[in-house]
């Protein structure tokens, strides 16, 4: 619960007859969690849980998607992609606990996200019922498009999606492919040209294909948890402009969506400092192909 999407769909669900319980994972997102709550409970949520998951996102997900390098179409560093089994996971938990025969979400009828939501859900719990009012035809009657909901809500603005790993925009002016990104729109890093002209320089080291600490050089600082060093990468990928790009990118179901990412992830210029200098060009090769192919496999789901 907490976008203009989730917010609805509460209400609509309360309406059909429902008691409804939300969740709200914290990976890393910069949200007031309070406000979120409140504004659940004052919609009608039975109960609210709000979930920290900032340091399993890192350490398993996140890092695993480092080991394999994983990347699909060239580009997307799949921080959305990840993100979804990791909150669909907890929210399995949660209904489970509570005994809940159902299980909603707000992912529209033409994105990959239903698809990332409903098969991690069905591949932890089988026996649940999924609740998709965006392929509900009571609901996408009344709500034609999220034009609607922004109407009703008295707003406008691009779909935004944030955690640790990246953020991500789409929609609004996004959708002409004509159209520059606003400049600010990034909110998570600065522009290459604000940054500092001045270097930092920092020591990664690496067991198992995953950093297990960082050091700046220059100021000593050190982070050896896998959430402080993530968050610190991202702290100092964000001062010097790393990270952005604009893409246009293939949709499961056969759609094309065009994108603004900020990146907050720095792994692929490392690999060849990481891997032992016996190998060879073919040993290179592999990697790279089994990097596509994990971007294939996870991107969609």
């Amino acid at each position: 619960i907490g976008g203009l999407d989730t917010s609805c769909i509460l209400v609509w669900l309360k309406e059909q007859g429902y008691d409804v319980i939300t969740y709200l994972a914290d990976i890393g997102q910069d949200e007031d969690f309070e406000v979120a709550r409140k504004k659940a409970e004052k919609l009608g949520a039975k109960k609210v849980y709000i979930e920290d998951l900032r340091k399993e996102f890192v350490q398993d997900f996140i890092w695993p998607a480092v080991q394999a390098n994983a990347v699909y179409e060239d580009r997307y560093l799949l921080g959305t992609s990840i993100a979804r089994p990791c909150i669909a996971r907890r929210q399995v938990e949660i209904a489970r606990k509570e005994g809940a025969e159902y299980i909603s979400h707000g992912a529209t009828g033409k994105g990959n996200d239903q698809i990332r939501f409903e098969l991690s859900c069905y591949a932890l719990y089988p026996e649940v019922k999924v609740i998709a009012p965006w392929r509900i035809p009571e609901f996408y009657n009344r709500f034609k498009g999220r034009i609607d909901l922004m109407e009703f809500a008295k707003v406008l603005f691009e779909i935004m999606d944030a955690n640790l790993m990246h953020i991500s925009y789409e929609s609004g002016i996004l959708e002409n492919p004509k159209s520059h990104a606003p400049a600010d729109l990034y909110l998570m890093t600065k522009s290459p040209k604000d940054s500092p002209d001045t270097s930092d320089e920092l020591e990664l080291e690496f067991q198992s294909g995953v950093p297990v600490k960082v050091t700046n050089t220059k100021d000593n600082t050190s982070k050896s948890s896998p959430l402080e060093i993530y968050s610190y990468l991202n702290e100092i990928g964000s001062k010097h402009g790393v990270g952005r790009i604009d893409i246009v990118e293939n949709r499961f179901i056969g759609m094309k969506s065009r994108g603004e990412f900020y990146l907050k992830r720095i792994h692929q210029d490392l690999y060849s400092s990481a891997v032992p200098f016996h190998s060879d060009r073919k040993l290179h090769c592999q990697r790279n192909n089994y990097s596509v192919r994990t971007g294939d496999n996870i991107s969609p789901f």
